[in-house]
């Protein structure tokens, strides 16, 4: 399942800043800690910020359970940014975009923060709660309070802003103290002096009630917990407490009743305090309660038998079981990690991607800043320059093949021997006269020349091999790597290494974007471009200047009676000089054909020169050119890449299929004999335009199904033995991505 762990970090994702902010915020280590839990159990994960951007990208990222693909889900860490009921924002955006979380509503949610209203809910329900009283300002007076209170915000957690007063003045003070500092009405509760206690809840229906946990006071009757004992230095915790059974069970049914109040799912924590006599009170109900690794769900969560990873993953389930039914827990039960201590590799790469997302990120940037037209030589050259290094740092070696009119194709390989498992092919030239484009986020596209066919696929390869190196398994793999620098150019010098490097090769995948409903390529046409010429003889009145021009064209457009299912033609370019009333002095065209069968394209070259050729009076037609790629088809070989490609994406939830594309590449100068596929860079649109971009998210999901897809080919190479040039040590953190 695809899981998106949402949380607050970055407070600046706002249009306006106003009203109440928020201080409460988990610890970026136990976002990463869930994050890397449900990872663990089998789950596609990525880390998003609950902001304004939010929506576009979970457009991204969930899968269309309309359209037949799993569900994905949110698992919801995010306490608000401003405003009130800031617990709510999140799950009533997901609720209008139709995305299924972890955790409780947004009504459960609002009636659940704001204290006094929840204390009302208990009260009609019957449930045990201290007195309390609502101060909207400081100089409000109720004659029937008594000292000691216990003043606290209305609508914060964390014991933010709470204090203990046993006079009119103190607390006349501590109501304008919270009122200023925060912006909202004031509650003041006559304060328990006793034990207390927090009991966690997990499930629906009948939720399972995890052990009770008193918190260790040591004895003081009148201590509290405060925000530092909460953040800084937490109380002890004693689990099971001192209780009677029937103390005990008592406790539990009022959990289980005040859950249900206020129509909470999945999990909560109840806080409670018990009197000397014994009598139990319910101070507050948290919906979202704490999953860090000192709070008191968590370590009653340990003390019921559940490890962190177990926790976080049943919550998900019982999330799942309650919006699709038992079915789904069972499947995610049998998607479960193997016991085993070594983590797949699977888990291990996605781990590694989604911590390294916004280095992916950069490293596009940085390449697509970096212009490479086709005819420049140097700025070619220089681009490639750059990702050569980043190779280096993987452990790749160079091998450089000088062109001079074109920038240098290079070769990069981490091992001394002739044959690969895996040739990764890519280019880094962009078409010599589309107007440059520097990258661009424009919410969950990325824009820039070159960010979808070339320069984005690139960067998905080094990414997957950087994933496979900090994995440890780039080391038992035999990879290639050449990227070409004449793919806008037809591949007319980058031909024969296609040839020579897939050919010692076991499969060979093409680093082209894919499409934007996320497919890959399992064939493409090939291409044929004519130059056409018409001339007409001087002296001659056989042709009127009018109708000279209509016969050219329409010799041009009889081209295309040749298309079939399986073969495309277009005039792509028309240029004639006619002066007035005269014959044409020049009419040239171009025309593009575009192929899917090798076995037909010598009878459809033969028919396309015969067509254009046929002798009309008074018109001479001349043809150069021919084909300049064969295609990329499906063989038998190829079928079993194909299959295996899918099967993987499938086990990771990247949702995508082999597709035909009407398109050729430097991908069908591989052998017919070769397995080969094209189309694993990022997903995308709008390809050699200066409206290309891609899909930010596709980054890592596609680098993520290409480690896997490379490491599936361990051996398919040839036996010979080869040694590893891979260096010794990896960098530990891959925090900065420039050199």
């Amino acid at each position: 399942m695809r899981v998106a762990v949402v949380h607050n970090r970055d407070t600046s994702g706002v249009i306006n800043v106003f009203g109440m902010q928020n201080r409460e915020r988990y610890n970026p280590k136990t976002v990463e800690r869930v994050a890397s839990a449900l990872e663990k159990g089998g789950h596609t994960v990525r880390v998003l910020e609950g902001n304004m951007h939010l929506a576009d990208q979970l457009v991204d990222f969930m899968p269309r359970v309309v359209s037949g693909e799993r569900p994905g889900m949110v698992f919801n860490m995010a306490y608000g940014i401003q405003g009130v009921s800031r617990y709510t924002h999140i799950p009533a955006m997901l609720e209008m975009l139709g995305v299924p979380y972890v955790g409780s509503g947004p009504q459960a949610h609002g009636l659940a923060l704001d204290k006094v209203v929840a204390k009302m809910v208990f009260d009609a329900n019957g449930l045990p709660t201290a007195r309390f009283w609502n101060f909207a300002s400081a100089d409000q007076q109720f004659d029937d309070l008594e000292f000691p209170v216990i003043v606290k915000p209305k609508m914060e957690a964390v014991s933010y802003g709470i204090t203990i007063v046993d006079n009119w003045d103190d607390l006349r003070e501590a109501v304008g103290a919270i009122i200023d500092e925060f912006g909202q009405h004031v509650l003041v509760e006559q304060f328990i002096e006793g034990r207390e206690f927090g009991v966690g809840l997990l499930g629906n229906g009948d939720p399972e009630v995890l052990p009770i946990v008193e918190i260790d006071f040591g004895g003081d009757a009148a201590a509290i917990q405060t925000v530092d004992d909460k953040l800084q230095a937490p109380r002890g915790k004693i689990c099971p407490p001192d209780l009677s059974e029937d103390q005990a069970q008592g406790i539990r049914e009022v959990t289980k009743r005040a859950f249900s109040s206020l129509d909470l799912f999945d999990f909560a924590r109840v806080d409670y305090r018990m009197d000397a006599a014994g009598e139990l009170y319910i101070l507050e109900i948290n919906s979202m309660a704490s999953l860090g690794s000192t709070g008191t769900y968590v370590h009653a969560a340990q003390t019921a038998g559940y490890d962190f990873d177990q926790l976080i993953n049943r919550m998900l389930d019982v999330a799942s079981v309650r919006y699709f039914g038992d079915a789904h827990e069972e499947e995610s039960e049998r998607a479960r990690m193997p016991t085993a201590r070594r983590r797949p590799l699977s888990v291990r790469v996605r781990s590694y991607m989604r911590s390294q997302a916004a280095n992916v990120d950069e490293m596009l940037q940085q390449l697509v800043d970096l212009p490479s037209p086709a005819t420049d030589p140097d700025q070619v050259n220089a681009a490639a320059d750059w990702f050569s290094r980043k190779l280096e740092l993987v452990g790749l070696r160079e091998t450089v093949h000088p062109f001079v009119r074109l920038g240098n194709a290079r070769f990069f390989s981490n091992h001394d021997g002739d044959e690969h498992d895996v040739l990764l092919l890519g280019h880094i030239d962009t078409p010599a006269a589309l107007r440059f484009r520097r990258f661009q986020h424009e919410g969950r596209r990325v824009y820039g020349t070159g960010v979808l066919d070339g320069k984005g696929g690139l960067v998905v390869g080094l990414a997957a091999l950087r994933a496979l190196r900090h994995s440890r398994a780039l080391r038992r793999l035999r990879v290639g790597f050449l990227v070409t620098t004449d793919a806008t150019e037809d591949g007319r010098n980058g031909a024969a290494l296609v040839r020579q490097y897939a050919e010692r090769s076991g499969a060979v995948l093409g680093l082209q974007g894919g499409d934007e409903d996320g497919s890959f390529f399992g064939s493409r046409s090939g291409r044929a471009t004519y130059r056409v010429s018409a001339s007409f003889p001087t002296g001659t009145r056989e042709l009127a200047p009018d109708r000279a021009v209509r016969t050219f064209v329409s010799r041009l457009l009889d081209t295309q009676r040749l298309a079939n299912e399986n073969v495309r033609i277009a005039v792509t370019r028309i240029d004639v000089d006619a002066p007035f009333e005269h014959l044409p002095e020049t009419a040239t065209a171009t025309i593009t054909v575009r192929f899917n069968e090798s076995a037909s394209w010598p009878d459809l070259e033969q028919a396309v020169r015969a067509a254009l050729t046929r002798r009309t009076s008074g018109m001479r037609m001349t043809v150069h050119g021919g084909l300049r790629r064969p295609p990329l088809e499906r063989t038998a070989t190829r079928e079993a890449l194909i299959a295996n490609a899918e099967r993987l994406a499938s086990s990771i939830n990247v949702p995508t299929k082999a597709a035909h594309r009407w398109g050729s590449t430097n991908v069908g100068f591989v052998p017919d004999n070769i397995a080969a596929i094209d189309g694993l860079g990022p997903v995308g649109a709008e390809r050699a335009s200066t409206d290309e971009h891609i899909y930010r998210g596709s980054l890592t999901e596609r680098a993520a199904l290409l480690a896997l897809l490379i490491d599936a080919h361990r051996g398919a190479g040839s036996s010979r033995p080869s040694q590893a040039v891979e260096a010794s040590a990896e960098p530990s953190s891959d925090t900065h991505a420039t050199e």
